[in-house]
């Protein structure tokens, strides 16, 4: 096989490691405000946002280790963020049917407020992703992580609207559930991916 299998993609090129350090420090700050938010509102859906970005920050972290790695070595953290967003969604599902049981009405203005302000910062966040978005298995599940979690900040404001409009917390149980179903999703598409780059590595990389 040739030896370019071996070779370190633009994944390693400073400027794509201070957009993730930014991504990082964006998403930790994010973290603590909407696990705030998400305790104060009585909303599963703002807190499995919460968790979202706590989960991102972590990846985050990973793609920093392992952006200057050979191929192999990206793909395998590749999947262990795969399976992390996996579990993550089978968490959030869990609690959305536990839900089910009965609860609080969530505090509207709250959720709609986090929503906004986490919105906003995902949308930086991608901005500066946008170009590495076709990258190797490790960047393509950084874009992922990003766009699932604008789709979610967009879907938790739904939620609040719904709470807001009929005084109950079906939104944002269902809202925690959708959620859960973009992180299973992407995990099975990051999972595709890292398995792709295995195989075209080189056993010595």
């Amino acid at each position: 096989m040739s030896a370019r299998c071996c070779e370190t993609p633009f994944s390693a090129a400073p400027e794509y490691s201070r957009v993730l350090w930014s991504a990082l420090i964006v998403n930790a700050l994010m973290f603590v405000v909407e696990v705030v938010a998400g305790l104060f509102a009585g909303s599963l859906s703002l807190q499995a946002d919460a968790l979202d970005f706590l989960g991102d920050t972590g990846n985050y972290a990973l793609s920093l280790w392992a952006m200057s790695r050979a191929l192999v070595a990206r793909a395998r953290v590749a999947a262990v963020k795969g399976l992390t967003m996996g579990l993550f969604g089978l968490w959030v599902l869990a609690r959305a049917l536990l839900g089910l049981a009965g609860g609080d009405v969530p505090r509207a203005e709250v959720m709609g407020l986090a929503g906004v302000a986490a919105l906003v910062a995902n949308l930086g966040v991608a901005v500066l992703l946008y170009r590495y978005r076709h990258g190797d298995s490790n960047m393509r599940s950084v874009w992922l992580c990003t766009r699932n979690d604008m789709l979610g900040n967009l879907a938790v404001l739904l939620a609040a609207s719904g709470v807001l409009a009929l005084g109950s917390r079906w939104p944002d149980l269902l809202v925690a559930a959708v959620i859960s179903g973009l992180a299973l999703v992407g995990a099975a598409e990051i999972l595709g991916r890292a398995r792709r780059d295995q195989q075209t590595s080189c056993p010595r990389c």
